[in-house]
């Protein structure tokens, strides 16, 4: 859909519930690790705002909010993320996303798969 939805009520809605789920979203993100949930999940809240703002409001005003260059962006952090995770603990001795072999001395073995787990999910 190019064009805007043509509904006071839905453009409304779309706009006023849009953060709302964003933040949501990103909790599922950060908390989902270790809870039911995850990392696909919330990704997937995020995404279905962004359709939901293209389909109500066009793509004129959906592009100044969330440009395509912006998602050509973060898609690339987050492979970097991914990949940069895994490649660590191969070269400290361990397998492709071994989070107890990441390098983090301060941190015990389950701390260190908390927070592996979580950058490959973010």
């Amino acid at each position: 859909m190019i064009g805007k939805y043509h509904s006071l009520i839905v453009n409304l809605a779309c706009r006023v519930m849009a953060p709302f789920i964003l933040l949501y979203g990103v909790y599922v993100v950060f908390f989902g690790h270790y809870s039911p949930g995850g990392g696909f999940q919330g990704g997937t809240i995020l995404a279905a705002v962004v359709i939901m703002l293209r389909l109500a409001l066009g793509k004129k005003d959906t592009y100044k909010k969330f440009p395509p260059r912006l998602g050509l962006i973060l898609g690339g952090i987050g492979l970097l993320i991914y990949g940069g995770t895994g490649v660590v603990s191969m070269m400290t001795g361990g397998n492709f996303l071994d989070y107890a072999e990441l390098p983090l001395p301060w941190l015990s073995v389950p701390d260190k798969r908390y927070y592996g787990i979580l950058l490959v999910e973010i």
